[in-house]
C-alpha cells in the first residue's frame, strides 16, 4: 500500500505542477492554491476510475450484457454524470457550498476542546494496521450508505430526489452517479460528518470514496454475471443490485413496497437487516410511474431537465394534502 500511496503521491504532483497550478496563476486565483492541490488529488481518482470503468467494466458489458441498449441517448446523459462527480466538478460545488460551514463548525468544536474519535484506535495493534482499518472504515461507511439508502426510499421528500437515479431504464456502469445533485449534497453531509466524528485519515477517506464508487459503477452494470452463492452473500454485484432497481414497485409506496438490497458493498447489512433477496433475475429496470399505466411520469431526458423535475417533485410532495389543508371559510 505505501508504494501504491508514493506512487499516486507523485503523479499527484505532476498533475499538479504541469496542469493546475498554471491554470490558478492565469487565472489569478493563487488563492486557492492548497484547496486546489486537494483537488487534484480528486481530478486524479476521477480519472483513474473512469480508466478502469471504460477499459475493464466496459469490455465485460460487451462480454455478457443483460440487454441491448435502446436509448443511448440517456446512457449519454448519464456519462455526464458521471464527469461532473468522478472528475471534480461536484466537489467544486461543494467546496463553495457545504465545505465551509462544516470548516466553521468543526474548528468551533476543536476550540472547544471537543476531541474526534478515532475509530482505527478500539483494538491497537489490530485495527490501526493499514488493511484493517480500510476495511473497518469500509464496513462503516457501507452501514451509513445503507441507513441513507433506506431513508430515500423511506421519506416521500427524499424519494422524490432518488426517484431520479431509479427512473434509467437502461443501466449501465454509468448510472451509479445518475442522482439528483441536491440529494447528492444532502448524502455527502451525513458522510462528512461520520468522517470527522470517527477521526478518518484523509487517504483512507479518498481510498474508501474510490473502492464505493467503482464497486457502485460495477453493480450498475448492464453485465449477466454473478459472484457464486458464496460471493453474492460476500460484496454487491450486478445480479443483486439489479433487483433493488426492478420496476416491480407497489404504486401506493413513495418508493418500492418495503424494497430491498440498498447496501452499496456488503450484502451483509441486507442480511442483519431483513432487506437480502437472492432469489431474483436480470428482470426491466425503472419505476412502476413511468409505465402507462402507472401514469407515465416524466422524469425528463435531459440533465437540467432530470435536476428541475425533481425539485418539482420534492416540493409537489411536501404540500400538505388536500384532506389535510384547513377548509375555505
Amino acid at each position: 500500500m505505501e508504494t501504491l500511496s508514493q506512487l499516486f503521491s507523485q503523479c499527484q504532483q505532476w498533475l499538479f505542477e504541469t496542469a493546475v497550478q498554471p491554470l490558478l496563476f492565469h487565472l489569478g486565483l493563487a488563492s486557492i492554491i492548497e484547496d486546489a492541490y486537494d483537488g487534484t488529488m480528486w481530478l486524479l481518482v476521477g480519472l483513474v476510475q473512469i480508466v478502469i470503468m471504460v477499459a475493464i467494466f466496459g469490455a465485460l458489458e460487451r462480454w455478457r450484457p443483460v440487454e441491448a441498449v435502446r436509448d443511448r441517448q440517456q446512457v449519454f446523459v448519464d456519462v455526464v454524470y458521471t464527469l461532473v462527480h468522478r472528475l471534480g466538478l461536484f466537489r467544486i460545488l461543494l467546496f463553495f457550498t457545504v465545505e465551509p460551514l462544516w470548516d466553521s463548525v468543526f474548528g468551533a468544536l476543536h476550540t472547544w476542546g471537543l476531541a474526534t474519535f478515532q475509530l482505527d484506535q478500539v483494538w491497537p495493534g489490530v485495527t490501526d494496521g493499514p488493511w484493517a482499518s480500510l476495511l473497518l472504515y469500509l464496513l462503516v461507511f457501507d452501514l451509513v450508505d445503507y441507513c441513507y439508502h433506506r431513508a430515500q426510499h423511506r421519506y416521500s421528500w427524499l424519494w422524490a430526489l432518488h426517484s431520479l437515479h431509479h427512473s434509467q431504464r437502461q443501466m449501465t456502469l454509468w448510472s451509479d452517479n445518475r442522482n439528483h445533485l441536491l440529494d447528492d449534497m444532502l448524502r455527502d453531509v451525513v458522510i462528512v460528518l461520520v468522517s470527522q466524528l470517527i477521526g478518518v485519515p484523509p487517504a483512507q477517506f479518498v481510498a474508501v470514496v474510490a473502492i464505493t464508487q467503482l464497486t457502485e459503477s460495477l453493480s450498475h452494470a448492464n453485465l449477466r454475471a454473478g459472484f457464486g452463492r458464496l460471493g453474492a452473500r460476500l460484496v454487491v454485484g450486478p445480479r443483486f443490485h439489479r433487483q433493488h432497481h426492478s420496476i416491480a414497485y407497489d404504486a401506493s409506496s413513495p418508493g418500492p413496497a418495503g424494497g430491498y438490497n440498498f447496501a452499496a458493498l456488503f450484502p451483509v447489512w441486507d442480511m442483519l437487516f431483513g432487506t437480502a433477496r437472492f432469489d431474483g433475475d436480470y428482470g426491466p429496470t425503472g419505476i412502476h410511474d413511468q409505465l402507462p399505466q402507472g401514469g407515465g411520469r416524466d422524469y425528463g431526458r435531459g440533465f437540467w431537465a432530470q435536476q428541475w423535475l425533481g425539485l418539482r417533485r420534492m416540493f409537489a410532495r411536501a404540500e400538505p394534502r388536500r384532506s389535510d389543508r384547513a377548509p375555505a371559510s
